[in-house]
């Protein structure tokens, strides 16, 4: 399953770049963020940073461990999650627009078992959609953030 969504965002690249890579306070801005804990911090600018998250998801409380595994300054992050038998990677990019900066979040998740396989063919759509919604919400949030600085 693979997910994009994009959102206009008026302000620099700098100041969405602060709020996304904030990764210590992202449940204060985050509204779907129940709780963060940082596990590792990073020797570079972010790559190798490693988090504990919880969020609600489809009504229940769920935590991955994450971490960055490749990015650029003020432009990109890439994280990576292992889970229930999937590789989840998610991508944070920033770029600009006529009237602004455009954040767009990708969102790709590949089964690594015969049973995860057969599931994602049964939820694949439902799970896109709601995906989708989430990625969103998040986005939003984020936009919210900086617009208000």
């Amino acid at each position: 399953m693979k997910v994009s969504v994009s959102i206009p965002i008026k302000g620099t690249k700098e100041d969405i770049w602060s709020v996304i890579t904030d990764i210590e306070h992202s449940e204060q801005n985050i509204s779907g963020i129940n709780k963060i804990e940082i596990l590792e911090k990073s020797e570079s600018q972010l790559n190798g940073l490693k988090w504990r998250e919880t969020r609600t998801m489809f009504g229940k409380e769920a935590t991955e461990v994450m971490w960055i595994t490749e990015s650029e300054l003020n432009k990109y992050y890439k994280t990576r999650a292992e889970s229930h038998g999937m590789i989840y990677i998610s991508t944070m990019s920033i770029e600009s627009a006529d009237d602004g900066e455009v954040l767009t979040m990708g969102f790709e998740g590949e089964a690594q078992s015969f049973v995860g396989k057969i599931m994602g063919v049964i939820f694949g759509g439902l799970m896109k959609s709601s995906t989708e919604k989430a990625l969103m919400k998040d986005l939003e949030d984020i936009k919210g953030v900086v617009e208000s600085r």
